[in-house]
């Protein structure tokens, strides 16, 4: 992935190479604002609604059309052409109703996966860490930049705390109430979220433990049958017995 470093702007060629924009026509391009994405997993809405959906032919059009408030990024109207949409992000066209989802996908990195009305009222998100704040409350730190306070009666015997890191919250958009939780264990559904295996969704059948996340070795087991391994910086439980969330034709079974 590409660093971008504090430039205010961005050189076409420089950028991450998932991005569908036309490098050698264009000397500079849209670069993502600070955000809950970091910049190289992330596309700035301009590009989504000029190349990816194609409602804009140029970035005049496109930022004029966002401006004016026709695009949602998880329930919230996005306002900002450079606001920055990632992993798991739900996108909705005001005026159609279609909605979308910002899923991993093998090769390409991401596709702007097509969801119902129903659907794009819930996301996954992956539990970073999690923190006691005062009064013995704990607060999920959520992939994304979310946060979550979770209330506890009795700071002594926290009953109500029964989430790990590295396990997933199923929530609501754009309120943030937990729907489902689902943690990180052998059996469990998963996607990978980047490297080598992008896009590819297994179960977890084991964790071979290093210095670090980056260096912590999931082994999975796709819809085939078929093992195959990954860093555990990149896996995020998405279900159970079968995925909470929909998915391309093919990915599962």
């Amino acid at each position: 992935m590409a660093r971008m470093g504090g430039q205010r702007r961005l050189k076409a060629l420089a950028a991450p190479r998932f991005w569908p924009i036309l490098r050698k026509e264009y000397k500079w391009t849209v670069k993502p604002r600070p955000g809950p994405h970091p910049a190289e997993y992330s596309l700035p809405l301009l590009i989504i609604v000029r190349d990816v959906l194609g409602y804009a032919k140029t970035a005049r059009e496109a930022r004029k059309i966002i401006a004016e408030g026709h695009f949602k990024v998880d329930g919230r109207v996005r306002k900002d052409y450079k606001f920055p949409v990632g992993l798991m992000d739900v996108i909705e066209i005001v005026d159609t109703g279609e909605a979308y989802r910002f899923i991993p996908y093998p090769v390409k990195f991401f596709k702007l996966h097509p969801i119902s009305r129903e659907e794009a009222k819930y996301k996954i998100v992956r539990i970073e860490n999690k923190t006691t704040v005062k009064g013995g409350h704990i607060q999920l730190n959520l992939s994304g930049g979310r946060n979550i306070l979770i209330r506890v009666k009795d700071p002594r015997n926290p009953v109500e705390d029964i989430y790990k890191t590295l396990g997933s919250l199923l929530i609501t958009l754009p309120e943030q109430e937990i729907k489902e939780y689902i943690p990180f264990e052998e059996g469990a559904l998963a996607i990978v979220t980047s490297g080598r295996n992008v896009g590819r969704v297994g179960i977890v059948r084991s964790v071979q433990r290093g210095w670090g996340r980056r260096r912590s070795i999931v082994t999975l087991e796709d819809k085939d049958g078929e093992l195959f391994q990954t860093s555990l910086e990149y896996v995020l439980i998405i279900g159970k017995d079968k995925p909470l969330i929909s998915l391309p034709e093919g990915a599962w079974r």
